[in-house]
């Protein structure tokens, strides 16, 4: 491979998700040439929903885009959680939130979100996909990758932006082992109305049963999202997805199998749900980590995109004055990446993984105690257990 280091700073971004395109957009900011390769074919219409919380609409007003993403999307103003056949058990206080933080939550739809950032790439950013990295090698002064179809290329640095299955991951640090949360996620988008959780209002709900979950959430323009988080063994194939999931749920109460009845079969995505033992580092040389590809988490604070973005704002920050030139400047700006974001990253991987175990729980009686619990907690000690999280600003 051709490892000459380019005239002008020139980053190579390995992905076109959330974490990836905050990345580019960022950095050229800073007048960087940008290039990014996607694996797919194409920017999926499918897709889930997302849940933008304070923290990542604040990373977003950074880039001037918190406002139209939120008119894309639609606001949390609701958001109960109840058991499997209704009963309330809590609220969570998001009026409250909204006050401190200056903003409410909003959902909306990841490749909705996704279209919006690509839309605000400019000259300096190109943006090539199906290219599947099969080497990278590392020079002075230069990084370079081929890909699959043959294709070279050759930049200043390299940001694994690539997922959960990252291949720049690999390639730096071998194989690691995912682990299996213990549960799969079904998800699905669907036009649906709820005179419960009207559009202007927004918001959603929550169904607690033994160790199985529903969710259900306005994502504007008349769509809701839903899912589904059902226990389940590792590997276990469903082909008829939404006979599945009406089975697993026969019973829960209203609105949940009419929204699930509601939508096309073939557009419900369904995964086994994995987290990954947190690495020691993730950079090596002119090459760096983001996102799921550096710290993939379960997605129960709903907070994987919302972590890719503080990244993407940290490590670019860090960038913005380096010498490109100098690989001990460019492994400098990485470790200090690496010092601020690791901690609070880590804590949140932890986090949604005790999270899981108390939402999943299949124990009757474990159940039992945990919804008396959640149903006698003040608003105040709920804002207080997460606002460390959501209130946090890079």
């Amino acid at each position: 491979m051709n490892s000459t280091a380019p005239a002008s700073k020139k980053a190579l971004i390995l992905g076109a998700g959330i974490g990836g395109l905050m990345t580019a957009l960022f950095l050229q900011e800073q007048g960087w040439d940008i290039v990014i390769y996607e694996k797919k074919q194409e920017l999926s219409e499918f897709g889930a929903g997302l849940v933008l919380a304070a923290n990542a609409l604040h990373v977003l007003d950074k880039l001037g885009l918190a406002e139209k993403v939120k008119q894309a999307g639609a606001r949390v103003g609701k958001a109960d959680i109840r058991s499997w056949q209704g009963k309330a058990i809590t609220a969570v206080p998001v009026d409250q939130q909204a006050a401190l933080y200056g903003t409410y939550s909003y959902l909306i739809h990841r490749a909705k979100l996704q279209g919006i950032l690509v839309e605000h790439l400019n000259e300096r950013a190109t943006l090539h996909m199906n290219k599947r990295l099969i080497a990278l090698e590392q020079a002075e002064q230069s990084v370079a990758v081929r890909f699959e179809d043959g294709t070279e290329d050759t930049g200043h640095i390299l940001i694994g932006a690539d997922g959960i299955h990252s291949q720049a991951a690999s390639m730096l640090f071998g194989r690691s082992e995912l682990r299996y949360s213990g549960f799969k996620a079904l998800r699905g988008i669907t036009p649906y109305k709820d005179q419960c959780y009207l559009t202007e209002i927004g918001g959603g709900f929550e169904a607690w049963g033994k160790g199985k979950r529903f969710g259900f959430s306005q994502i504007g323009e008349n769509q809701v999202f839903w899912f589904a988080a059902i226990n389940a063994a590792q590997g276990a194939e469903i082909v008829h997805k939404k006979e599945f999931v009406l089975k697993q749920l026969e019973g829960w109460h209203d609105p949940i199998e009419d929204v699930i009845r509601a939508t096309e079969e073939n557009s419900i995505l369904v995964h086994d749900i994995y987290d990954r033992k947190p690495l020691a580092r993730w950079s090596i040389g002119r090459v760096t980590l983001l996102g799921d590809a550096a710290h993939p988490m379960l997605p129960n604070l709903g907070q994987g995109g919302a972590q890719a973005m503080e990244d993407a704002y940290v490590l670019t920050d860090r960038l913005a004055d380096v010498d490109v030139n100098s690989s001990d400047a460019i492994r400098a700006a990485f470790t200090e990446y690496e010092k601020i974001r690791m901690p609070r990253v880590y804590q949140v991987v932890r986090h949604s993984r005790r999270m899981a175990r108390l939402v999943q729980m299949s124990n009757p009686l474990g159940m039992v105690l945990r919804n008396q619990l959640l149903s006698r907690l003040p608003a105040k000690l709920q804002i207080k257990q997460l606002d460390g999280l959501l209130g946090h600003r890079v």
